[in-house]
């Protein structure tokens, strides 16, 4: 079967930056969140995945195709929703319309009208008037309007109030029902992604840490607390991190069950959040 996203040892050099070596594969019917501090890399991925920035070297393809060669055909199947407004403040929502959809050959009209009537969008309204959770309410209505099967998201819950992000997480999760639709989903807000993601990829410091299945992934490691007599140079070599202080420690255990095996009862082993992974590997000075 072949992979709605499949990217192989991507490249891309700056003067203070790398992405070096990134490998990740998605397939259809599946949500990817895509995590990392700010600065990790996950926007620049998006541009190469959108062939907005020029790779240095690897393979990018969408739908089995290549991204530069079929790059036209490969946007007409993809809805692109970034964490700001790109749309020209002085227009309304009906001359915005105007403006992008001949850009898609599968445009409809009724679709983009019921999402602007479900999101409460007035067509009328100018762009400049529309509230930050509104632009990406419309930016979503846009993305959805044309039959897009992959739909890519740049941060898309940033700055938005806790009702519009679950609002935004419920449209997602209805529209990967459509078992041939996928989501890439980037964002730092990891607690979006424990509601709705079902792999994860992780990039840090633009390397890919892991990319695997969010269960699995909640499954190997635990966060591990305990009293510092317990911990010696073999004990620490457990952990992705360690954070002591006065009363004992807490670490985030590379796997759980050989903790489990090897502290027993000295130890208390609970499930981690997204938000403690990636806490633990892009903070490592916190090792002792």
């Amino acid at each position: 079967m072949e992979h709605i996203l499949e990217i192989n040892n991507l490249n891309k050099k700056f003067r203070e930056f790398e992405l070096k070596d990134l490998n990740i594969k998605m397939d259809k019917g599946y949500i990817m969140g895509f995590i990392g501090p700010n600065g990790a890399g996950k926007s620049t991925t998006i541009k190469l995945i959108m062939n907005l920035l020029k790779k240095d070297s690897g393979e990018i393809k969408v739908f089995g195709m290549d991204n530069i060669i079929h790059e036209k055909e490969i946007k007409n199947r993809i809805g692109f929703v970034m964490d700001e407004s790109h749309f020209y403040e002085e227009l309304t929502v009906t001359e915005t319309k105007r403006i992008i959809s001949p850009f898609y050959k599968d445009w409809d009209d009724k679709t983009f009208n019921k999402y602007l009537k479900g999101f409460g969008i007035s067509p009328a309204k100018r762009i400049k008037e529309l509230s930050k959770g509104m632009k990406m309410k419309l930016s979503l209505a846009i993305a959805l309007s044309h039959n897009a099967q992959l739909l890519i998201m740049d941060e898309p819950t940033s700055g938005l109030d806790p009702i519009v992000r679950s609002e935004l997480l419920e449209i997602l999760a209805d529209l990967i029902q459509d078992e041939n639709k996928g989501v890439f989903f980037s964002t730092h807000i990891t607690s979006d992604l424990d509601k709705i993601a079902d792999y994860i990829t992780f990039i840090n410091e633009g390397r890919i840490i892991f990319s695997a299945s969010k269960d699995d992934i909640l499954e190997k490691y635990g966060l591990v607390k305990g009293a510092k007599e317990i911990l010696d140079n073999e004990t620490k070599q457990l952990f992705v991190g360690i954070k002591e202080n006065k009363y004992g420690f807490e670490g985030l255990a590379k796997d759980k069950h050989e903790v489990k095996k090897i502290l027993g009862e000295k130890a208390v082993v609970e499930k981690p959040s997204l938000d403690d992974i990636m806490l633990y590997f892009t903070r490592r000075t916190l090792n002792v």
